[in-house]
């Protein structure tokens, strides 16, 4: 009788922990902001943690990178893996803190754009379309703002050194530099306006020699009319996210966005 007994109380016991423990069972789901929620049963909040805006711009920033990297900066790229960048990119967007990116373009005070930066991805034809020449293929395509002159520049290599391994024809390259002057937008403190000014070409390297030695071959382009620094004019881009590292602009004619890092130098 006494372990009939026990064995009773014992098991009253288990049922009894059983059904406490049942009460709090984690329901988890996560939310599109990847913000995770942990709740009991009865609805009582055990949890709720999300990542801040920068570390969410931090992990979405390394998914562009590891993106561009995988796509050839867009030149690779098929359609769904530019819709998967371009949702990466929206996202950013969303957490831009910057409000003013004009500031300082004029040459007037310090500028946030300040410094170089290279394209680490881009939907923007005019670019694309580079890769269509059956002599050159695009190398590093870089932004420099030196305010306020802003200099695109980018650099061409011979499409068979492209093709061949590394050392198996000694390298040439030639670089472009197309040279615009900004200024800001009344209004729409995040829009740069640009002029176009000159263009020069230079020759960096043939067959591993060194030539830059040589002066560049340039000339002014016209100032068309309609393309000023006018509130009208169609010549500028959007800064949609800036931070110390990333820079994302959406360009006007002839469309298209540019991702770029922050970068030291320009060197070849």
């Amino acid at each position: 009788m006494v372990a009939l007994a026990s064995r009773r109380l014992s098991l009253a016991i288990a049922i009894s922990f059983l059904n406490r423990l049942n009460a709090f069972v984690p329901i988890t789901f996560s939310t599109s902001q990847t913000a995770t929620r942990t709740y009991l049963a009865e609805d009582d909040i055990l949890e709720c943690s999300a990542p801040d805006e920068r570390v969410l711009a931090d992990r979405l920033k390394r998914e562009l990178f590891q993106l561009g990297a995988s796509y050839d900066r867009g030149f690779g790229a098929s359609p769904s893996s530019r819709t998967m960048v371009l949702s990466v990119i929206e996202d950013l967007e969303r957490c831009n803190e910057e409000s003013n990116a004009s500031r300082g373009i004029s040459g007037n005070e310090t500028s946030p754009l300040t410094g170089s930066w290279r394209m680490v991805w881009t939907t923007a034809v005019d670019v694309l379309s580079l890769q269509a020449s059956p002599f050159f293929t695009a190398g590093a395509i870089y932004q420099v703002f030196e305010p306020p002159i802003v200099t695109n520049i980018i650099d061409f290599l011979p499409r068979l050194q492209a093709l061949l391994p590394p050392n198996v024809i000694p390298n040439s390259l030639l670089r472009a530099k197309v040279q615009t002057r900004a200024s800001p937008r009344e209004g729409l403190p995040n829009r740069i306006g640009l002029v176009f000014e000159s263009i020069k070409l230079e020759p960096k390297q043939i067959l591993g020699m060194d030539i830059d030695i040589f002066p560049p071959i340039g000339w002014d382009l016209p100032t068309l009319p309609g393309m000023g620094n006018s509130a009208d004019s169609p010549g500028y881009f959007d800064t949609t996210y800036l931070d110390d590292e990333l820079l994302i602009i959406r360009q006007n004619a002839p469309g298209g966005l540019f991702a770029l890092v922050k970068v030291d130098s320009t060197d070849p």
